[in-house]
């Protein structure tokens, strides 16, 4: 078990640039996901941990010790890969045990340390099978042993679920958080899915054109996005984002086709005139009288307990509401649940907090 720190990672190829200063902070036996779309630097820079990559500048330091400079087999850590990367000509307790003989442990150690592995992984009736006799999440589990028998102090997690069908990846995602909580090891994992980052850290790290574009628990990035690009991409179906204008004394929002949306509480995140950006979850929009926004519905979604509408407003700006039941009309007048308003400056794109 370990910290691992990471200060100041820049990466660049050439000319092009991938990451843009990384400052990250992870304690000993947290569970961290970095998450964001492809491109956005997440898998360089758990290379550079790994150190399958040399930063441009900065540091990763696992327990207070530099290791930039440390070759990967010298970091004390365990990758486990999107691909699976097993043996296919040797068994599965051979595959799980390989990189311990490489180190040279006794054998009676070597046995033991497997044998707890795959009883963790409820794998243990399938060590002398080769991995083509295996499913995806066999392997996965397999893949996942060879990491734990060696007792490192950190994972690290590179899409590990990715290649899985959605039913097993459910499955293999609580496996992945039960496992890393009884363990209590240190872990890095990387993912463009934001339900597997919701569902498996203790924080995430929203990765955004090389920078952390916010960090903080699932929750809190949830609920307070640090910007607009945080609040599309966190949540199902996305954040609706509607320009406006702040009116009564900055204690409203008057949207572009008039409507006009209180804050709650007496909050006022700016004064009057000011042009935002509002922001409300398609959950957040209930169904109202006939003075509600109007919303034209092109699709209408059943998912038994409820029913997400897409649509588009009297302006053509395209809205989604996610409302209880089955609604399948073809217009719905909508309003936002009290408090669900988010304000992001219009330029910037910022989060802008209400004052009182």
């Amino acid at each position: 078990m370990a910290s691992l720190d990471i200060k100041g990672v820049q990466k660049s190829f050439g000319a092009t640039r991938v990451l843009h200063g990384i400052d990250l902070a992870i304690a000993d036996g947290e569970m961290v996901v970095i998450v964001g779309a492809s491109g956005c630097g997440k898998s360089t820079l758990l290379r550079i941990v790994a150190g399958l990559e040399t930063p441009t500048s900065g540091q990763v330091m696992i327990d207070g010790l530099d290791v930039t400079p440390l070759e990967p087999a010298d970091r004390d850590i365990a990758m486990v890969f999107q691909t699976y990367a097993l043996y296919p000509h040797m068994t599965v307790f051979d595959n799980m045990a390989y990189g311990l003989k490489i180190r040279g442990l006794p054998k009676a150690e070597i046995r033991q340390r497997v044998q707890e592995a795959a009883e963790l992984l409820s794998i243990g009736q399938l060590l002398e099978r080769k991995p083509r006799q295996l499913s995806g999440g066999q392997r996965q589990r397999v893949a996942m042993g060879r990491a734990i028998v060696r007792h490192p102090k950190l994972f690290l997690f590179d899409e590990p679920l990715s290649n899985l069908d959605a039913k097993l990846r459910v499955q293999m995602r609580a496996e992945i958080r039960r496992l890393q909580k009884r363990l209590a090891v240190t872990s890095l994992f990387v993912t463009h899915d934001q339900v597997e980052a919701m569902t498996l850290g203790d924080r995430l790290v929203v990765m955004h054109e090389g920078r952390a574009a916010q960090v903080g628990t699932p929750m809190e990035v949830w609920s307070k996005p640090a910007d607009t690009y945080v609040a599309s991409f966190i949540g199902s179906p996305a954040m609706n984002f509607l320009p406006a204008t702040l009116v009564d004394g900055g204690a409203a929002a008057r949207l572009s086709g008039g409507t006009v949306w209180r804050f709650a509480d007496g909050a006022r995140p700016g004064g009057e005139g000011r042009p935002v950006t509002i922001g409300i979850r398609p959950e957040h929009l209930q169904q109202v009288g006939a003075d509600g926004l109007a919303l034209t519905v092109d699709l209408a979604e059943p998912l038994g307990s409820e029913t997400v509408l897409h649509g588009r407003l009297a302006d053509g700006t395209a809205l989604t509401a996610r409302v209880p039941g089955v609604a399948g009309q073809a217009g719905v007048a909508l309003a936002p649940e009290p408090g669900a308003l988010h304000v992001f400056d219009a330029e910037t794109g910022r989060r802008i907090d209400p004052g009182h």
